[in-house]
């Protein structure tokens, strides 16, 4: 990854997630929004304000907060469910409840589809049963449409040319999907080597992967129905979660770690990294409030 990666790796901050995950950048006030899920809080970083960042109190297992058409309105998936989430007052706005069929599980993945509507993955907290789901909601369909069953950990979400790519960590596994009337239909699997975490996209439909437990990226080409891994990018944390492209020209990319399950972290393991690419990412989707 090389040609890919343009600048030194920089630590944001002082603070260590447990499970860092979800970052989202939001081009509106040039901040990163990042969840630490076991720790119930949302974090956001402020590089043009002398690097502050602010910490939240969240929901129990709060997985994403992702952007909404509301300026400084977002989306918070919790296992209390869907809310908006005023951060100004901090004061929440239920949208819908946890599915009813989801019982014995939380949510893990989570992104704004094309049409703005929100799409969401559940899991079995304990990572070892196949009880997990895909769903989607929207302001018009407030109730949770589940689309898939049967995934162990369910992770990774991008659009692209028509299909929706995701990925099942712990079955080592990319997927190609569309999406039908009676939900996500599987056309193509994709067996990977590592432990497949969370994803960003640049503009060339490179898929940029977090690799869980293998203190790296992985950088894949998509093309059509192709999927072909290209380089790797070692990181200094044993456990990247997820990844996104955030900054004035959407160049720099942003990384989130956990330090969960370690018996010896390094100092840097929960933090957020980043690095200055010759790429540039996709703005953040906006959930259609």
């Amino acid at each position: 990854m090389n040609q890919f990666i343009g600048g030194n790796v920089e630590v944001i901050g002082d603070y260590r997630a447990q499970l860092g995950e979800t970052p989202v950048w939001c081009s509106h006030s040039d901040s990163l929004l990042w969840v630490d899920i076991l720790q119930n809080r949302l974090l956001r970083y402020w590089p043009n304000q002398a690097g502050r960042i602010d910490v939240h109190p969240m929901p129990v297992f709060t997985s994403a907060v992702l952007l909404t058409t509301l300026p400084e309105t977002f989306l918070v998936v919790s296992q209390s469910g869907i809310s908006g989430y005023n951060y100004q007052n901090q004061q929440f706005s239920p949208l819908c409840e946890w599915p009813d069929d989801a019982a014995g599980t939380r949510p893990n993945e989570a992104a704004i589809a094309p049409d703005g509507s929100l799409w969401f993955s559940t899991m079995d907290p304990t990572a070892q049963k196949a009880i997990g789901s895909w769903y989607r909601v929207s302001r018009s369909m407030p109730v949770p449409q589940r689309l898939l069953g049967g995934q162990l950990v369910p992770n990774t979400l991008q659009w692209i040319d028509g299909n929706i790519w995701f990925a099942d960590s712990l079955r080592h596994t990319f997927y190609r999907a569309t999406l039908q009337s009676d939900g996500l239909h599987i056309k193509q699997e994709y067996q990977v080597s590592g432990i497949p975490d969370g994803s960003t996209l640049t503009t060339k439909n490179e898929l940029i992967n977090a690799c869980w437990g293998s203190s790296s990226l992985t950088h894949y080409q998509i093309s059509g129905n192709k999927m072909a891994e290209t380089s790797q990018l070692k990181l200094p944390v044993s456990q990247p979660s997820s990844c996104t492209f955030g900054g004035p020209n959407l160049s720099d990319l942003y990384i989130t770690s956990a330090r969960e399950g370690l018996a010896a972290p390094v100092a840097l393991d929960g933090a957020v990294l980043k690095i200055t690419t010759t790429h540039s990412g996709i703005l953040a989707r906006k959930f259609r409030l």
